[in-house]
């Protein structure tokens, strides 16, 4: 994926050093930096831990026009509205054209200064204006926060990560596990006189409308049919019942 990241005059190393992370967090790989108020290497991989590799990558240049000259599409991240009709995107949408057009070529994504972020005449270089949605009395993001709501945007535009899958999978529960589990639930219930004035029969009910709603698997179920047990049979070790 021929795709790069500029970051145009920043003025904090610490902004820089979370960049790195986000990047190393999404899967991005190459920035660059164009006139960096500061800039060392040891200090951004000392905030930005494990992010070595990507440091020893980062290209320096000098000017704007140099960073962006192999590249045919370039997004331009700001937080504010512009008088010039500009080609607006939401990052969502960027994300995807971004994509398409790094796989056909090259592109880059870029942002400007904390302070200022970038002007009309960088933006003019630019093939469309992405703006995240903020509060209208507060808009101005961080410039590494700024990054990183788009840097999740290209991952999952790319592929929608799997979760984890548990160590141990258990089959759904069958209707016997069920029966055994509602059964259990309600000697135990009964064993502690929890019915009282209560009709037993409208609060099994209840119970099974829980356990239906989420399905649960053949695991799930023994462990409370289990734990119902062990509420009766401590009763019965305490002389209880």
């Amino acid at each position: 994926m021929n795709l790069v990241v500029v970051l145009h005059t920043p003025q904090d190393l610490v902004n820089i050093a979370g960049v790195v992370r986000a990047m190393k967090n999404f899967e991005l790989r190459d920035l660059r930096l164009v006139a960096p108020l500061e800039f060392e290497p040891r200090r951004i991989t000392g905030i930005a831990h494990g992010g070595d590799d990507l440091v020893e990558r980062i290209a320096l240049f000098d000017d704007l026009d140099a960073a962006l000259a192999d590249r045919d599409y370039i997004a331009g991240m700001t937080a504010r509205q512009r008088a010039a009709k500009r080609n607006m995107q939401r990052p969502r949408e960027a994300a995807a054209d971004l994509l398409d057009a790094a796989r056909d070529g090259s592109a880059a994504l870029l942002l400007g200064r904390e302070d200022k972020g970038l002007t009309n005449e960088e933006l003019d270089r630019c093939h469309r204006i992405v703006t995240i949605p903020t509060s209208e009395s507060y808009a101005a993001l961080n410039l590494s926060h700024a990054f990183t709501v788009m840097a999740y945007e290209l991952l999952v535009t790319r592929y929608e990560p799997e979760f984890k899958r548990p160590r141990r999978v258990a089959p759904l529960a069958t209707h016997e596990d069920l029966e055994q589990m509602f059964a259990r639930a309600e000697a135990a219930l009964d064993a502690i006189e929890f019915f009282k004035t209560r009709n037993p029969a409208s609060v099994m009910r209840s119970v099974r409308e829980v356990a239906h709603r989420a399905p649960m698997d053949a695991r799930e179920a023994g462990l409370i049919k289990a734990m119902c047990v062990e509420v009766v049979r401590y009763l019965e070790r305490k002389g209880v019942r």
